[in-house]
């Protein structure tokens, strides 16, 4: 692909490249047995996440899409997934939530509530709780079923932004439910 040409391969890239340790079975599904063998899951992690906000802005979904390929050229477990996700929440990268999210998607990774529900909270951390309505709603018609987290993650967004209506009729729907 040609944007990985575009990205500089920074320390902090090059560390992140080598340490996929873990190995993952055929079908992209996480292989249990093979879990903690070689390397350190959190130090994984850390790189991935220092490699993700090191882009310099703006930053285009290819170039987010190629440090994760290169780091998960053999695949992501959830758990890897979901502290990547909340990561990225941690430190209010919406965009980069996003295009890791998309990033997922393209390759058929297994997502579940927690993935979702640390996007939504990176967004109500932002404090943009209209793309986690809308997130909401995309999970809704998908195949993940809502779950409280993730209806407790969208009401949080519209909490944090003042928008009380929303959080009430989030909360309503969920009675209903």
């Amino acid at each position: 692909m040609a944007f990985y040409s575009a990205i500089p391969a920074t320390s902090v890239q090059a560390n992140c490249l080598g340490l996929f340790c873990q190995t993952p079975s055929r079908d992209r599904t996480w292989d249990a047995q093979s879990a903690g063998r070689g390397c350190n899951p959190d130090a994984q992690v850390t790189a991935v996440l220092a490699a993700l906000l090191g882009l310099t802005a703006p930053f285009q979904a290819g170039a987010v899409f190629a440090v994760l390929d290169r780091a998960f050229a053999e695949g992501v477990d959830p758990r890897t997934s979901t502290r990547i996700f909340t990561g990225l929440a941690r430190k209010r990268a919406l965009d980069m939530a996003l295009f890791t999210l998309s990033w997922h998607e393209a390759h058929k990774y297994e997502l579940n509530c927690y993935h979702y529900g640390a996007v939504i909270d990176a967004c109500a951390k932002a404090g943009i709780w209209t793309n986690a309505l809308h997130l909401l709603g995309a999970i809704a018609q998908g195949k993940i079923p809502l779950s409280t987290i993730i209806c407790n993650a969208a009401i949080s967004a519209c909490e944090k932004s003042g928008q009380w209506e929303g959080a009430m009729r989030l909360l309503y729907s969920m009675d209903q439910g």
